[in-house]
């Protein structure tokens, strides 16, 4: 088969074909059902504005579940592959996912969710954090729930964010990220021309591997060098994996201990937001 290819925005030039090399990779740290791929405090600092990566793998039967929590100055995309799971947030959204949906949380200026496996069958997936940019990080907060059929895909890739080969993702994200889900065939090859400006690439593989130059990926993250080069994959077997690249975030990443900000006046806007939603939540018997 021969190669897909990602075109972007614009034509590359030759020069912009050289092979891309992994700079860091990581297998997480678990955390009962949750793997944390990365964080703010290892490669988040260098991947930003993808802050926070979780694999989440919930055994079927599990009484694991997510409570009602707080963010404020991120966005957190939550991809299902496998399962159901109830949801709630604070815009007033509740409902179902279904394997195959997206969750998209702009939590801006504060927000509380929380989600929790529906039935008794096992639940897998991702759930991955971007800081927002500094106009967005105090917005009110936007929430999209988008069934599987939702979701543009053009050949192996569905476009969780952003653009590619002409396909639209319908996540109200920030210009400038991409964030790709793609599944292929033991066999097959597949090229990714990163859009214009998005220098920030990774991987992360928890199912099957790819080989992109001599490297193997498996059950794990992988950060390319900053570059707008091609990344070019090949796999063995039937591999699933997601892709992200952004221009890079021009931050500082300024935490607190559910909120990202790009200052600390705005981090302490933020967490006094999601403080005044909680009060509300008590007084309604909704949380403790």
């Amino acid at each position: 088969m021969e190669p897909t290819t990602a075109t972007g925005t614009e034509a590359r030039s030759p020069s912009r074909r050289a092979a891309r090399t992994i700079v860091s990779r990581t297998a997480g740290r678990p955390h009962g059902p949750v793997n944390r791929l990365f964080s703010p405090g290892d490669l988040g600092g260098l991947l930003k504005p993808f802050v926070f990566l979780d694999h989440f793998d919930i055994a079927a039967q599990s009484t694991s579940r997510f409570p009602m929590h707080p963010h404020s100055g991120i966005a957190t995309t939550t991809i299902l592959l496998e399962g159901e799971v109830r949801y709630e947030d604070t815009t007033g959204a509740s409902g179902v996912l279904s394997a195959g949906s997206v969750e998209w949380m702009n939590a801006g200026g504060g927000v509380w969710h929380d989600g929790y496996p529906e039935g008794r069958t096992r639940v897998r997936g991702y759930q991955l954090w971007t800081a927002l940019p500094r106009e967005l990080e105090l917005a009110e907060p936007v929430s999209q729930y988008l069934s599987v059929d939702k979701i543009p895909q053009t050949g192996p890739v569905r476009v969780i964010l952003g653009r590619y080969e002409g396909a639209q993702s319908p996540v109200l994200a920030p210009r400038g990220l991409n964030y790709l889900h793609v599944r292929l065939s033991a066999g097959e090859r597949w090229q990714y021309t990163p859009p214009a400006g998005h220098a920030v690439a990774w991987v992360s593989v928890q199912r099957g591997a790819l080989y992109t130059g001599s490297d193997r990926i498996r059950a794990e993250v992988a950060v390319f060098n900053q570059s707008e080069d091609v990344l070019e994959f090949t796999v063995n077997e039937d591999t699933e994996f997601v892709l992200g690249s952004a221009v890079p975030h021009p931050h500082d990443l300024v935490m607190g201990y559910y909120s990202v900000h790009t200052s600390r006046e705005a981090l302490q806007t933020g967490e006094a937001g999601i403080v005044k939603i909680g009060e509300q939540l008590r007084r309604s018997g909704r949380i403790r």
